[in-house]
Parts: structure tokens; sequence; C-alpha cells
């Protein structure tokens, strides 16, 4: 018992099981918290409803681990890179367009579908050969680095609040020993809220306004109501301006799997395969788009609570989401949660948006990119500015007209775009897949045993 004490935090942990099922809580529920702030964000830029999030993103965590064979430790929140597509059909937040948005997001699933049936008739290779490390790599680490924006913004409403937040986690992190070590963010959240109360610089009316019990579905916000509003050139519109951008987050997916592998030291692209992720994650975007929910992605903010945590166990994922589902019932609930202080969430934020770009990094540093090669150094170079470039310039996107509809693509879809079509054209190709060698395929399986290296 003393030496699992000791290890706690600090080597994998495979089967949460062992902790006992308080500490088992505690860990979904800092899983839930870890997600909650970027998820529900989604609903409150866009227009949609936050309770309908929160029980979409708990059901489609389900239904990813339920396809994946319960082996793969992600969870499926709000995707980011979609917010413009919503922006185009509903730049204000109508209401009354927001399912139309939703019908749009719901048919870019099609496209992981689509994806996942060739890697399952073709083989991963033959897909894999288009993401090398080169690309996914600088892809992640943009990924972070793009969402630092929104970390330093909300730390900048109250830097002694965000600072709690981020000594708490950083101090628990490294000096804490048993469970203190492995839930730093909930105590670097309840810390930092508790402080703000304290301070009085949190406002809790929206939680005593706030029913108990409530309904996290409306039939008005649903893909089905814009069927019976029946207005078919919106309908083709939104298709034709949200569908491109799953080609982006298609390569976030596949960035994202690969830093969970890389985290928690297994090879998810080869079991259960990236034909069932691309799968569990297309289809739990259908089922959310067409109840008024956002699209749903693989979390980098989960990714970096695996990090800190070294608890692998998908089973801790799964209980995050049976709470996400619980707390979707109850309006109350997402008002405490609302009324947290947006400097608390950017704390939080702060440490795992960093995490996210480290993980990039790592993607790279361990999968040995030759960066002696121009093409590389240009492929990775050009991913990287494009994203950041585009995201923080005056427009914010690239926007073109086809006919008379105007479509938009974020920094992000542009940068993966590009570093796909370089990765394929330019010559000096040396990267090779090979499933059965997890060090040699590229993408950073692979912090393996010292018994699987001899």
């Amino acid at each position: 018992m003393s030496e699992k004490k000791t290890t706690l935090g600090e080597s994998g942990i495979y089967d949460a099981r062992a902790l006992g099922a308080p500490k088992v809580a505690i860990l979904g529920l800092q899983h839930m918290f870890a997600m909650f702030g970027s998820t529900i964000l989604v609903p409150i830029l866009t227009g949609l409803d936050v309770s309908t999030t929160l029980l979409f993103a708990g059901l489609g965590t389900l239904l990813f681990h339920f396809l994946t064979k319960g082996k793969v430790p992600a969870f499926l929140g709000s995707s980011f890179a979609f917010l413009g597509g919503y922006f185009a059909i509903a730049p204000n937040g109508e209401k009354e367009l927001l399912p139309y948005a939703c019908f749009g997001v719901a048919c870019a699933g099609l496209i992981y579908l689509l994806l996942s049936l060739l890697i399952r008739l073709f083989g991963t290779g033959r897909v894999m050969k288009f993401f090398p490390p080169v690309v996914t790599g600088p892809i992640i680490i943009a990924i972070g680095l793009t969402l630092s924006q929104s970390a330093i913004d909300s730390c900048s409403s109250d830097w002694l609040i965000a600072l709690s937040a981020i000594v708490l986690i950083v101090v628990c992190n490294i000096w804490g020993k048993g469970m203190i070590k492995i839930v730093p963010i909930i105590i670097g959240v309840m810390g930092s809220y508790l402080l703000a109360a304290v301070l009085g610089r949190a406002d809790f009316q929206k939680v005593a306004d706030a029913a108990w019990v409530g309904l996290p579905i409306h039939w008005e916000s649903t893909v089905f109501w814009a069927f019976q509003d029946g207005n078919l050139s919106l309908l083709i519109t939104s298709v034709i301006t949200i569908m491109p951008i799953a080609l982006a987050t298609i390569v976030e997916h596949i960035g994202d799997v690969s830093a969970i592998s890389s985290t928690v030291g297994r090879n998810y692209i080869k079991d259960p395969g990236l034909h069932r992720t691309l799968l569990g994650d297309g289809l739990a975007t259908i089922l959310a788009a067409l109840f008024g929910a956002p699209a749903n992605t693989t979390y980098g903010e989960n990714t970096g609570v695996l990090s800190l945590t070294k608890v692998f166990d998908p089973m801790v994922i799964r209980l995050a989401a049976c709470f996400a589902i619980l707390f979707s019932f109850c309006p109350k609930f997402a008002a405490v949660i609302g009324c947290m202080p947006a400097a608390t969430v950017g704390g939080v934020s702060l440490v795992l948006y960093g995490m996210i770009s480290a993980v990039g990094v790592r993607n790279v540093v361990e999968s040995r990119c030759d960066f002696s090669k121009s093409r590389n150094v240009i492929i990775a170079a050009l991913i990287l500015v494009l994203s950041i470039g585009i995201k923080y310039s005056t427009a914010g996107a690239i926007s073109f007209q086809i006919a008379s509809v105007t479509i938009s693509l974020s920094g992000l879809a542009v940068g993966a775009l590009v570093g796909i079509i370089l990765n394929a054209v330019l010559p000096g190709k040396d990267y090779v897949f090979d499933e059965e060698e997890p060090t040699d395929t590229g993408v950073n399986f692979a912090v393996m045993s010292k018994e699987k290296t001899k």
C-alpha cells in the first residue's frame, strides 16, 4: 500500500479501481471540470443551449467509448473549429437560424464517416501517410497557441484570481502527495472560486434564479425544426459553408488521438483503430448537431489532465460523461458553473492550453522529425504561421465567394490544409507508417516499456 501511495501521480495508472470509489469519483469530476469551461463557452458564444451542450457532450463521449471498445481515454466536448460556421449562418446567435447551422455541422460529421470507411477498406497506412508528425505535431502546437488568447483574456479580468488557480495547480502537481498530486485542476478551480467568493468577486444571482430540474432538449433548437421550417436555400448554404471545416477538425482529431496515445503510451491508431475513433467522433457530432448542441471533438483539455494526473483508465472519462449528463438536467448547477469567475477559467485554461502545445512539441521531438530537411521546415513553418497568423489577423479568417455563398476558413483550417497538401506534393518524404512498430510510426505513440524495447 505504501508503495502505491508513493507512485500515485508519478507512474501511469491504467486501472483506477485500485484507487477506490471516492478517489475515482473525484477524478471523474476533475475531468468534467476540465472540459466544462471550454465546452460551455461555445454555446455562450454562439447562442446554443448550455444544458443541451452538456447532455450531448456526455452522450457523445459514451457513444465514442462504445465504438472504440472502451479503450481510448478521450472526452468529447464542444469544438471551437466550427465557430466560424455558426457565425456565418447565425452571426448574432439568432435562435431561428442556429438549427440551420446545426444541419451544416451534422453534414460535416458525415465526412468523418466517409474517411472512417476508407480507412476500414484500404488500411490506416494509406491514410496516415498524409498525416505524418511533421503535420500533426505543428497542428497540435497551433491548437494550444490559438486558444491561448482566450485564456489570457480571461485571466486579464482579474489576475489575482487567475494566478491563485495557476499557483494551486502547479504547487499541487509538483509538490503534492497522493491524491493531492492527481487532482490539481479541481483544487485550483475550487480554491480560486472560493477566493473570488470571499473577496466578493463572484455574482451568484443567476444561481438563485435558476430552477433545480429542467429538460435540456428544446424542439425549436433542433435540426428537425429547421426541416419543418423548410428554408431549403439556407439548408444548402449551411452545408456548403460548414462542411469544409471538417477537413481541419479531422486533422485535429488525428492530432488529439496521437497526443492521447503519446500521453498514455499506447497505440490507439492501431488498437482500436483510427477508423473507430473517427466513427465515434463523427457520429457524436452528428447526434449533437441534430438536437441543437455544438459539434463534438476529442478534447485537449482532458488530455492535459491525463498528463497531469497519469491516471489513464478510460472508465474515469466515462464517469465524467455520466456526471455531465446528470448535471445537464440541473439548470442550477449550470448556473453555479456559469457564475465561476472568468479569471478562474482563464487560470486553469492557461495551464491546460500550454500543455496541449507542449504535447505537440513532444510529438515532433520523440518521433525524431528531421528538420535538417527543408521540406519539413517549410511544412511546419507554414502550418504554424498560417494557423496562428490568420487567427490573430484583423479578419480572423480567410473568406472567398463561390456564386453567392461566402465561405470562411479559420487559421487552423488553412494551416491544416496547406500542411497536408505540401506534405503530399513535396519530394523527400521520409515517413513510413507501421502499425506493428509504434516507435517507427512517427505519431509519437510510445513511451514504450523497457521490456518492449529490448
